[in-house]
C-alpha cells in the first residue's frame, strides 16, 4: 500500500535495484508498514528543470494509507533525500517530496480495496 515513485532527470544508476530496495526498506521502516506491500518505481532520464536550471533534479511522490501524521513526512523527506543523493547524486536541495495520505477505500489491490 505504500508507494514511492522517483522521477529524475539524472541517469539511472548502474544498479537501479539497489536504489529501489533501499527505498522500499526505508519506506516500510519509517511508516511502520509491512514491506510486502511497498511498491517502488524509478523513472530516470525524465526531462525536467528546477529553479530555472536543468541540472539533475528529482520529484518523489509517496502515497500511503495513513502513517503520514506528525513528524513522519519530515523524517521521510530527510531519509529519502539521503538515499537519492547516495544513489543518484542529486542533492537534497534539488529534490521535492510530495506525500499523500490515501483513503483505504481508494487503494486497490488483489481485485479489491483496503477499505
Amino acid at each position: 500500500m505504500p508507494l514511492i515513485n522517483v522521477k529524475t532527470s539524472a541517469a539511472a544508476p548502474a544498479d537501479p535495484e539497489a536504489l529501489l530496495l533501499e527505498l522500499s526498506r526505508t519506506l516500510a521502516a519509517l511508516l511502520g508498514k509491512p514491506e510486502r506491500y511497498v511498491m517502488t518505481l524509478l523513472e530516470a532520464g525524465v526531462p525536467m528543470t528546477f529553479a530555472g536550471d536543468a541540472t539533475p533534479a528529482c520529484y518523489v511522490t509517496v502515497r500511503s494509507i495513513g502513517a503520514l501524521d506528525g513528524d513522519r513526512p519530515r523524517q521521510l523527506s530527510a531519509a529519502v533525500a539521503q538515499v537519492i543523493e547516495r544513489h543518484l547524486g542529486v542533492p537534497a536541495k534539488r529534490t521535492y517530496l510530495d506525500a499523500t495520505d490515501v483513503p483505504a477505500r481508494l487503494w486497490g489491490w488483489n481485485g479489491d480495496t483496503f477499505g
